[in-house]
């Protein structure tokens, strides 16, 4: 477990990439909290992986993220109910500044063998090659990147790693 926590404190001055799904929970739950407990695209999160992952964001001096995972998040945060969109979407613009954001042309980030994993997926491995470490909640990028030499946490394994740490505590 060291070596893990030595390989992510690697990463806090180039930054960490963070996937849609979690990504999502930042803003929705930054936005209204009561949404982790009620908005079914984060049905999967409770309050605490809000938490934890707000505190884990924390040590990074950049979170990084891409146009294709910013559309994935605006796309699912349109579950919001529609009486909060507006607000929602100006309270979301705010926070933009916050991340830095790069870009890779499509064509480039789908000429290589991440075509297979969609666009979004294509566009993370091409940006977080030697810079950046990947923070995901699929199990199927966390276990493949590495193997391109991109090193990725898988978010459930940080909530194990809370845990663990957790109950040593106690």
């Amino acid at each position: 477990m060291h070596d893990e926590i030595a390989r992510i404190r690697g990463y806090r001055n180039p930054g960490v990439l963070v996937d849609s799904n979690l990504l999502l929970l930042v803003f929705l739950g930054g936005y209204d909290r009561r949404q982790i407990g009620t908005n079914k695209r984060l049905a999967v999160f409770t309050s605490e992986d809000f938490q934890l992952l707000t505190i884990f964001l924390r040590q990074f001096s950049r979170i990084v993220t891409t146009p294709n995972i910013l559309t994935e998040v605006s796309n699912l945060s349109s579950a919001i109910p529609d009486t909060k969109k507006a607000a929602y979407f100006t309270w979301f613009a705010s926070r933009l500044a916050v991340l830095q954001e790069e870009y890779v042309p499509s064509i480039a980030a789908l000429g290589n063998r991440w075509a297979r994993f969609g666009l979004t997926d294509a566009g993370i491995a091409e940006i977080a090659k030697s810079r950046y470490l990947v923070l995901t909640d699929d199990f199927r990028l966390s276990q493949v990147l590495p193997s391109e030499g991109i090193d990725a946490v898988n978010f459930n394994h940080l909530r194990e790693m809370y845990w663990h740490l957790s109950a040593k505590g106690n």
